[in-house]
This record gives C-alpha cells, sequence and structure tokens, in this order.
C-alpha cells in the first residue's frame, strides 16, 4: 500500500500536466483563429489608389517607369530618374507616343505604341511595346531598354454610377419603365455591369488616361413594356463614349460632338 501511494501521485502528476499542456496548446490555437478572423484585408480601392496613369516595365536588366500628371519616375535595381512630367508628342495615327525630356542631371525619352507585347518573363500580354532611352551626367550615348506597358484606370472611377442625364436631358426611373440605368465600374478588372433600364449589361473599359471607351458590350434581350426607346438611346451612347470627367460626385462621358451621359455616384 505504502509503494503504490507514489505510484498513483506519479500518475496524478503526469495527467495533470499534460491537461495543462493541452490547454495551453488549445488557447494557442484560439488566439490564432481570432486574429485570423479579426485582421482586416485591405480594400479594393485602396489597392487601385495609385496617382500614375500609366506604367511600363521590362526584364533583362529589370526596370519600372511610371508617368503622372506631375511627374515620370524610372527605376532599375542601381539606378533611377525623376523628371517632371511632359505632354507627349502624337505620330498621325495616334497609335505611337514619345515623351521626351532633358534636364541638368539626366535625358529620358519614351516610345509608346499600341500593340500587344509579351513580357518575356511571365508571358502575361500588353497592350502597349515601350522602348525606353536614358542617360545621365555626362553619358554621351543613350542606354535602350525594351519592355511592355499598360494604362492604369483612374480609381476614382471605381464605384456605382446612377444615370441622371441622357443626351442633355434629365432622366428619371419613370422614363425607362422598370428601373434607372446604372454601371458599377471595376477599375481594377477593366469590366463594368450595370442596367440599361430593363436589361442587364455587362463589358469591358479600354481606359487611356481620360480617355475612355466602353467595349464588348452585352446586353439580355428582354421585352419591356415601356420604356424601350430610351433604353436603345441609353444603350447607343453608352457606345459612342470616347472621354470622361468627374467632380461634384458627378461622371460625365462626351464624345467630341456633344456630352452623352451624365451619372450620380451612389457608392
Amino acid at each position: 500500500m505504502k509503494n503504490f501511494i507514489p505510484v498513483l501521485l506519479g500518475l496524478c502528476l503526469v495527467v495533470s500536466s499534460c491537461s495543462n499542456k493541452k490547454e495551453k496548446n488549445n488557447s494557442k490555437e484560439n488566439t490564432v483563429t481570432i486574429n485570423a478572423l479579426t485582421q482586416e484585408k485591405p480594400s479594393v480601392k485602396k489597392q487601385l489608389i495609385t496617382d500614375a496613369y500609366f506604367k511600363a516595365q521590362g526584364v533583362e536588366p529589370f526596370w519600372i517607369v511610371t508617368i503622372s500628371d506631375k511627374i515620370i519616375k524610372f527605376k532599375t535595381p542601381t539606378d533611377s530618374i525623376l523628371t517632371p512630367h511632359t505632354e507627349p508628342i502624337y505620330a498621325q495615327d495616334n497609335n505611337v507616343k514619345m515623351y521626351s525630356i532633358h534636364t541638368e542631371l539626366a535625358a529620358i525619352k519614351i516610345e509608346v505604341i499600341q500593340m500587344e507585347c509579351i513580357n518575356a518573363m511571365s508571358g502575361k500580354s500588353f497592350p502597349y511595346s515601350v522602348t525606353l532611352k536614358y542617360k545621365k551626367g555626362k553619358d554621351t550615348e543613350f542606354t535602350t531598354l525594351e519592355g511592355c506597358g499598360q494604362y492604369i484606370t483612374n480609381y476614382r472611377l471605381h464605384d456605382i454610377w446612377a444615370l441622371e442625364e441622357l443626351n442633355g436631358t434629365k432622366v428619371s426611373k419613370e422614363d425607362f419603365g422598370k428601373e434607372l440605368p446604372y454601371i458599377e465600374i471595376n477599375a481594377g478588372e477593366n469590366t463594368f455591369m450595370g442596367t440599361s433600364g430593363c436589361n442587364r449589361v455587362t463589358g469591358e473599359l479600354f481606359s487611356e488616361r481620360n480617355k475612355i471607351r466602353f467595349t464588348n458590350i452585352i446586353s439580355t434581350e428582354m421585352l419591356c413594356a415601356k420604356g424601350n426607346e430610351k433604353e436603345q438611346e441609353f444603350t447607343k451612347a453608352l457606345a459612342s463614349i470616347i472621354s470622361y470627367t468627374i467632380g461634384n460626385n458627378r461622371l460625365t462621358f462626351s464624345n467630341p460632338d456633344k456630352t452623352l451621359l451624365v451619372f450620380k455616384k451612389v457608392d
């Protein structure tokens, strides 16, 4: 009996120790789970926010250039050039643009051609081919780099917009029968979705600084008792858009002839 008591006490200590370890492990697991659940993910809009309207990059060697309304930034792993922004010179067909900047410290030339370009490392396709030439200080010759680029759609477009005016005339829900047309723009994916009043519409965006086009527009074909003419007028105007402005929670789309559509921000 005397020998049994120490053995019994030893077993109790072992069981107690295992129980404490299990509780500690459970506590750690709970902590990890809670932290994972409470950690906020960055919003889509925060990821989209940037002042640059064009970005290009190349490999071997790696380089990147961004162009905003105020500054042009060029970087390599070992060098960088910052210059004031300048407006590009356009070729006759508007498919080729040339930026040319000369300062006391550096000179840089950027040629942007609208043609498919495949990134040599990732294999990703881009809509623009870019040739960049630069020199610094007392260099007598330009270094030439090749790469691919794309325009960055304005993050301020990334929202839901309800139609307010169509071809210069104020509109209401009653004009379209079922509901007021609206569009939801995804600036990160360059896509949009919405309604033309009765039918659903989806499509893609082609954006180039303050220019924009709604392309590959697809619409359902429901028969609507009222508002069919206005709906067709809206869809036609959407396909005719070339440029836009944003201000006072309004998104205005135009072409060279007139203002086509005015939307109000609703989200």
